[in-house]
């Protein structure tokens, strides 16, 4: 069956009949079978456009299952049970989920598709996959007769240097694209629209709406925003706008990054997340007329989700948060929040109420832009639709400059401490199951390890002559 969006016709997206006239005209030769890894970066293969769609488009393909088990650099890790070297590192199947097949519009004669990653015996999903995480939390929210509705706010950094030459150069000495703090500024921002600019067009040409692109309050800090969607839609969006992004810049012989905080003295990258909750084709958030006022007319569904999120950021903290650098975000004054606090269009709290009637959401200023956005969506959704499940009351509405009220608790300040949250927790694998609770553990403990194990630029300055 076509999905709504193929049905209604949207811009760079393609049925296997449009793919199929595109290839006998010499449109595409190439098909982009991908999946995120649990970093959330792509990871797959390209086939021939012709063999897609005589075999893979129906059988599917295969990749080795250890991309779920290594680290940055794609070394496999010990530890994990799903994949070793015990069980020599098989294959699991990958099953092109065609609704978002789309001309990527940045590469030469290329289609995208993403796959689910699916066990190669029975073709079930595989559980510990981030996609498969957050359609499980989809699932349940339809057993409880809800859709949801999300939107990405992501930031970035723009650099003149290529990504070799900033590799070659140890990443100093980079230069930032801005050399003044450029949030709203229009000429700023017309200085970096040939990055900017391909990056919206191309998006939209692959069927990926964008409301927008800004600059923000770091020097060459950017902000692209995508147009809501049903939150599986957005999180795929999330993942090939960055995709996209990146090899823009690369094409360019610039650099963009998605690193938390990729300079001490400048802000960090946020990615603000939108959530929403519909019945029947309605939002649900609205309370109408006999709604609490304190929640901008919000319904009781509204008042217990905003509850239950706010209630298990610690558990999920590691989901918003998921590297070493992403802690070096929150730091007060630094537009980051550090404080588990809601208020109505207050920048410095956690979770920010906008919109009104069915555009009322909950604005989620935690994760940063460094989070993969199916674990993201996956956390906030679990935790929201527990807080409708127990009826969970959010704390009373702040007001005021949140980084100075200590009387508010705080994120977690670490890696190391939000995974000895998230390994605690009986609410996580409550939500994911034991194995994926497990994987996940295990993945940021690894992270942590690699980086207590470093030897840093920093203690080379500090230590290298007097100590």
């Amino acid at each position: 069956m076509e999905s709504l969006n193929k049905m209604s016709g949207e811009r760079g997206l393609l049925s296997l009949d449009q793919l199929s006239q595109q290839v006998e005209t010499g449109q595409i030769d190439t098909v982009l079978t991908v999946f995120t890894d649990l970093y959330g970066r792509f990871v797959g293969k390209r086939l021939d456009a012709t063999h897609f769609l005589e075999t893979a488009a129906k059988d599917g393909t295969h990749a080795c299952d250890y991309l779920l088990t290594v680290d940055m650099e794609m070394e496999p890790v010990a530890g994990y049970e799903f994949a070793n070297w015990q069980k020599g590192y098989g294959d699991f199947h990958l099953s092109p989920d065609l609704d978002t097949m789309r001309h990527a519009a940045w590469l030469d004669r290329t289609a995208m598709v993403i796959c689910d990653v699916a066990s190669t015996s029975d073709h079930s999903l595989i559980d510990i996959a981030p996609r498969s995480i957050l359609k499980k939390q989809i699932e349940r929210a339809a057993d409880m007769g809800f859709t949801a509705k999300a939107a990405s706010e992501v930031e970035y950094f723009i650099y003149r240097n290529s990504y070799r030459d900033a590799a070659e150069n140890g990443y100093h000495y980079l230069e930032a694209a801005g050399w003044y703090i450029e949030d709203y500024h229009a000429l700023q921002g017309t200085r970096m629209e040939g990055l900017n600019g391909a990056a919206r067009r191309n998006l939209a040409a692959s069927g990926i709406p964008v409301e927008s692109t800004k600059g923000e309050w770091g020097l060459g800090q950017h902000e692209l925003n995508l147009k809501c969607a049903d939150v599986l839609t957005m999180a795929d969006h999330h993942a090939v706008y960055k995709q996209c992004m990146k090899e823009t810049a690369d094409e360019m012989g610039m650099s963009v990054t998605f690193m938390a905080k990729p300079d001490s003295e400048q802000a960090g990258s946020s990615c603000h997340v939108h959530l929403s909750l519909w019945q029947d084709g309605v939002g649900v958030f609205t309370g109408g007329e006999n709604a609490d006022a304190g929640l901008d007319n919000g319904s009781d569904l509204f008042r217990w989700f905003l509850g239950g999120w706010m209630a298990h950021v610690h558990d999920m903290m590691a989901f918003y948060a998921p590297t070493v650098n992403s802690y070096k975000r929150y730091q007060s004054g630094s537009w980051a929040p550090t404080r588990i606090a809601w208020s109505h269009d207050n920048r410095t709290a956690g979770f920010r109420v906008v919109g009104t009637g069915e555009s009322l959401r909950i604005e989620c200023r935690i994760p940063g832009a460094d989070c993969n956005p199916y674990l993201v969506y996956a956390a906030a959704l679990a935790s929201g639709l527990d807080g409708i499940a127990n009826k969970a009351e959010p704390p009373d509405v702040f007001s005021g400059d949140a980084y100075e009220a200590d009387h508010l608790p705080h994120v977690p300040n670490t890696l190391s401490q939000a995974t000895d949250l998230f390994e605690s927790s009986d609410f996580v694998v409550q939500s994911f199951g034991k194995d994926v609770a497990k994987h996940y553990w295990h993945f940021f403990r690894a992270e942590q390890d690699s980086f207590d194990k470093a030897v840093t630029d920093w203690e080379r300055q500090r230590y290298f002559e007097r100590i």
